[in-house]
Parts: structure tokens; C-alpha cells; sequence
């Protein structure tokens, strides 16, 4: 597409609306940036597009600038259904994600991974994959540097691995990845859709422009996921750590059996640093998208035994008195939290708590009675967590993240477990997940400074 003199409007101007922003107007574009905050709330992004002739609307959405726009692109942080976009598209304007407007300018296979948890890991293990089997890759989308950039810069990659939020797949067009991961669908983001199935709507569209020389490779555990399998136009690459699979990737005893088109290839796990059974999943699925993407198996392999995960995800942090901490910041729904729960046996401390995403909790009832000795709970969701899940087992509140600290210290048996996993988002009592994780880090690190006088 040529964008040069054309109008468009950018929505929302965090860091993926800057990258945006810049392209465009290097492109030739006529842009304008709108966003609800005003100038003095922006200062600081506003000072990174200084050297860019463009039209600022801040403090306010102007529908005119809506309806006249050639093109209109949404940064993920903002809602498609809002009145102006909706406008728009009643006047037949395009409106589009970033993710679809870099697509055009991209011509590099890609694999598109999506799900509730565990993208980050994936997408990070898949392009560390293809790195260490000689591939030029670009890595980034939901993950550190947004699609945009690859458009802007015009490297020429040899593979794009894109981690893909269902905010970015709301406004996707032509979008097509040629091996299209979809990991597991549990309730989040409650708080913006409307519904669960809005929700799940949304994250299926990675696979609605592949075609029949394409891959959807599906987490056939989940049956949210399995059940999207018939209407798929690509061919399906099934995962699963409970079955074993004639035409797929699998787990047993052991070890991972990737077998397509006759071809079989056996991996042991026993040599693997990335621990807990959901990372058993996220492994099938970065070395499902690989294979099948020309990398050898034995290089895919060393790769996945060096690799030590990421940090705020199930990450240890110290053990102090004979308990072990581990921090789950980035637990930040009730899947993810389910996932961490089941890596340990019994003995847990469980931290949560958050602002509330407007989810259940009841699919933590079971795992809570059976393996949580103590529940601490903080922040907004306190009250609706203890109401589902108090019952279950010893309940406390704490106010801040320090106290919940100190209580589960007093309160875990040596051999235990203190495992901080929110199963909300942050924006409650900090600024983002990782200013929570640093917090829950410091707070551990007082605590055995304290335990041992150091």
C-alpha cells in the first residue's frame, strides 16, 4: 500500500503508537494522533515524534478527524467498540490494527502464537530456535518491540515470530502467519469484553486468513481449543501432553514425539531447565512451529535444554528458613495461576490478588483445597477472592504486598512453598507487573537478610 499523502489517524499513542506514528510519517503520510490524555500527560512521548510534522488532537477524540481519515490505525491498548471507531467503520473507513498494517509491508514467513498464557515464553523460545539453527529472525508484536518496527527498519529477516494479544487480532484484514499457534483459552480480559466468547472470538481470528499450504497448531487438552479444530482452512498440527499422536507433537514418559508426514523425531526432557508441566506445553508448541518450519531437529533441541525461561514467570527467587519463593507476577488471570498451582504437590503459600479482571475463580477451588495450605490475599479482588475461595482453606488479608510477604514467612512450614501468583493485573497498587514482581523480590530478600542477620 502506498501511504504517501494519505490520511490516517492514529488511536492511542503508548509505544506502539509512536512506532506507528513514525512510520507512517516517514512514509509520507499525513498523520494524526489522537489519544484521551492531553499534552502534558504525554510530554515524555510527545518529545520522542518532536522532529515530525503532525496534527495532535489530545484530551479529546475529534469525530470529524474519524470520518475523513483514508485509514485509520488502533493501538492495542484501545477498545475497537469505542463511539468514534464504531463511526468510522458505519462510513466505511478502514479501520486496522498495528500488527495488520505491518503485515503489508512484511514478507518473511511468520508464526503468529497466541493464547491466555504462557505467549511470552513461547514466542521467546520459538525465536530463540530459529537463531540458534542459523535463521535472521525478528521477534517481537505483544513482546518487546512491536511489528511495526520491522516494517520501518527494512531488514531483511529470514523468520518473524509475533506474539499476538486478542486486542491486536481485533483489527486484523488480510493477517495471515503461515504456522498460526493458538496455546489455551481461559476467561481474562473480562474487564473489556463483553463476554467470554468475545473474548475467545477474537484470539480465533490468527487463524482466519490461512489457507490449506498453512499450519494451526492446536493445544487439543484444551477444549476450548480442540473445539475450534473443524473450522479451521489450514492444516491442523495437534499438540497434547495427554495423548499420543500419529500426526503431531506429544508427551510421554519423558519425552516429546514430533511426527509429520512420516517423519519422527524423539526428544527427551529429563536435560530441560525450563521446569512445570504448562512449560511443557509452551516447549511442544515453540518446537512444533520450528520443525515445521525447516529447522533441524537436534539444533531445536540443544536449543530448548539451554533455555532458562523468562523472568516473572514462575521464577525462584531465594529460600529462606527451608521455604522456597517463587514469583508469578505475571500470573495475572486465573489459567495461568492453575498452571503454577499444579507444579507443586502440596505445602503452598499461595500470594494473590489485584485488581479484578471480572473473571471466576472457581477453577482454583479444587487445586486451593487440595495443595494451598494458606491463602494471603491483597489488593481490590481480596473481598470476591476470599468470598469463592475462603472457605477452601486458612484465609488471610494483607494490605500490602510487604505484609503478605511477611505473613506467609511466619506462616509456611519449612519445605513449603511461597508462591506469589496474583491471578489479577496490577494496576491497583502498582504501576505495572514487573514494579510488582520487584516489590515481592525485595520483600523475600528483607526476609532472609532478617532470617539470617547478613
Amino acid at each position: 500500500m502506498d501511504l504517501k499523502d494519505k490520511k490516517i489517524l492514529v488511536v492511542g499513542l503508548a509505544k506502539t503508537g509512536v512506532a506507528v506514528t513514525r512510520f507512517l510519517a516517514e512514509a509520507g503520510a499525513q498523520v494524526t494522533i489522537t489519544d484521551m490524555r492531553d499534552d502534558e500527560a504525554l510530554k515524555d512521548v510527545l518529545a520522542e515524534l518532536a522532529d515530525l510534522d503532525l496534527c495532535l488532537e489530545l484530551g479529546r477524540h475529534v469525530p470529524y478527524s474519524f470520518l475523513m481519515a483514508d485509514l485509520v490505525v488502533v493501538s492495542p491498548g484501545v477498545p475497537m467498540d469505542i463511539k468514534p471507531l464504531e463511526m468510522a467503520r458505519a462510513q466505511r473507513r478502514r479501520v486496522v490494527s498495528e500488527v495488520e498494517l505491518a503485515s503489508w509491508f512484511i514478507k518473511a514467513p511468520m508464526v503468529a502464537i497466541t493464547g491466555t498464557n504462557g505467549k511470552t515464553t513461547t514466542t521467546t523460545l520459538t525465536g530463540e530456535i530459529f537463531k540458534g539453527c542459523g535463521f535472521d529472525t525478528f521477534v517481537g508484536g505483544n513482546i518487546g518491540n512491536p511489528l511495526i518496527e520491522l516494517a520501518m527498519s527494512g531488514a531483511e529477516v529470514e523468520r518473524v515470530v509475533v506474539e499476538l494479544s486478542s486486542f491486536q487480532l481485533e483489527g486484523i484484514e488480510s493477517f495471515r502467519p503461515h504456522v498460526a499457534v493458538l496455546l489455551n483459552l481461559t476467561e481474562d480480559h473480562l474487564d473489556r469484553y463483553h463476554s467470554f466468547q468475545e473474548y475467545i472470538d477474537a484470539k480465533l481470528r490468527i487463524f482466519e486468513n490461512q489457507g490449506a499450504d498453512d499450519y494451526a497448531v492446536l493445544n487439543i487438552d484444551d477444549p476450548l481449543v480442540a473445539a475450534c479444530a473443524g473450522k479451521l482452512k489450514a492444516k491442523l498440527f495437534p499438540m497434547s501432553r495427554f495423548h499420543e499422536l500419529e500426526e503431531g507433537i506429544s508427551y510421554r514418559d519423558g519425552f516429546i514425539t514430533f511426527a509429520h508426514n512420516g517423519k519422527v523425531l524423539r526428544f527427551g526432557t529429563e536435560g530441560f531447565r525450563l521446569k512445570g508441566v504448562h512449560n511443557l506445553d509452551n516447549i511442544m508448541a515453540a518446537m512444533a512451529s520450528t520443525l515445521l518450519m525447516r529447522c533441524d531437529g537436534e539444533c531445536a533441541y540443544q536449543t530448548v535444554k539451554s533455555f532458562k525461561g523468562l523472568p516473572h514467570r514462575m521464577e525462584f527467587v531465594e529460600e529462606v528458613n527451608g521455604v522456597a519463593y517463587y514469583e508469578d507476577s505475571k500470573g495475572t488471570n486465573v489459567g495461568s495461576v492453575v498452571k503454577s498451582l499444579e507444579s507443586f504437590d502440596s505445602g503452598i503459600t499461595l500470594i494473590a490478588g489485584g485488581k479484578d479482571k471480572g473473571g471466576s475463580y472457581e477453577p482454583l477451588a479444587k487445586l486451593v483445597s487440595e495443595r494451598v495450605s494458606h491463602l494471603v490475599l491483597i489488593g481490590e479482588a481480596k473481598e470476591r477472592m476470599k468470598e469463592a475461595l475462603g472457605h477452601l482453606t486458612d484465609t488471610r488479608f494483607a494490605e500490602t504486598l510487604e505484609e503478605a510477604v511477611d505473613m506467609a514467612h511466619r506462616l509456611t512450614e519449612p519445605g513449603g512453598v511461597v508462591l506469589f501468583s496474583p491471578a489479577c493485573s496490577s494496576f491497583d497498587m502498582f504501576k505495572n507487573y514487573e514494579e510488582r514482581a520487584n516489590c515481592f523480590k525485595a520483600a523475600v530478600r528483607a526476609a532472609k537478610k532478617e532470617e539470617t542477620g547478613a
